[in-house]
């Protein structure tokens, strides 16, 4: 085996960590070529690894990797973006902390290159370092185009059970079929949900919008806590299971609303 097959080059996001082994640390990676990876960073809990700061949750690095029996090893990390604002805001961090875990449970398959959709991380992730964007509007995005990538676009513009036109009413929203049930055949979905006309209206403009036109208009705190839900309750549907980072969102956001 040459020294190109036994070592190559990548650059990506951090996802998550865990602890492996006495001083290792097994890394969630998601890479602009080679997709989600999973990889060893031997050593890196040692107070003298170098590879440690590097290798930080939101962190975006250069790796190079050494091919190894079952897990490939990182052998050298060098960050490229830190994201310190990300980092300093809870509120900010609860969002990015939700983006990344939507990234990685819908990535089940290593190694599966898809590049949009890590611009779409790298974009996130650049506008909740921002201050002068809202993180719920980066969310929503995120959510919309991930849906789109994966194969489950919702649809808000007809109705799934009967395909007829959505009129300007409040509607529905069936988790199994994806999309929106008006009121009359809302009656044979048993999962269907109520959906306010202001939240549809929401939803339909940031799926039919790019981000710097969909983020423009100010939404009302109840109706952003409304598409929040029924996004959450979707994704969560699709996944099979409940996901962990919004929990610790809402833990955020009472105690923000308490100090005021």
């Amino acid at each position: 085996m040459s020294n190109l097959e036994r070592v190559y080059r990548a650059e990506g996001v951090v996802l998550r960590r865990r602890d492996f082994g006495e001083a290792d640390r097994l890394t969630t990676i998601y890479t602009k070529n080679l997709g989600k990876l999973r990889l060893v960073a031997k050593g890196v809990r040692k107070p003298r690894s170098r590879k440690s700061g590097h290798l930080e949750p939101f962190t975006r690095v250069k790796l190079l990797i050494a091919r190894g029996r079952n897990l490939d090893i990182i052998t050298q990390a060098e960050s490229i973006e830190t994201y310190p604002n990300i980092l300093s805001d809870l509120i900010t961090l609860g969002h990015a902390s939700y983006i990344v875990e939507l990234l990685d449970r819908f990535s089940v398959e290593e190694r599966e290159d898809n590049q949009e959709l890590y611009n779409l991380l790298l974009s996130s992730l650049d506008r909740l370092s921002s201050a002068e964007e809202k993180p719920w509007a980066v969310t929503l995005f995120f959510e919309l185009r991930l849906l789109e990538f994966a194969g489950y676009r919702p649809e808000f513009f007809e109705c799934v059970h009967c395909a007829e036109k959505i009129e300007a009413l409040d509607q529905y929203f069936s988790f199994q079929l994806g999309g929106v049930v008006c009121p009359r055949g809302r009656q044979s979905q048993i999962d269907s949900v109520s959906l306010s006309l202001l939240a549809l209206k929401v939803l339909r403009f940031y799926q039919r919008n790019r981000y710097e036109t969909a983020a423009q208009p100010r939404i009302e705190s109840k109706i952003a806590d409304e598409v929040g839900r029924l996004m959450e309750s979707y994704l969560s549907h699709i996944l099979e299971g409940r996901l962990n980072s919004p929990v610790f969102l809402r833990r955020v956001q009472r105690l923000e609303k308490w100090r005021v």
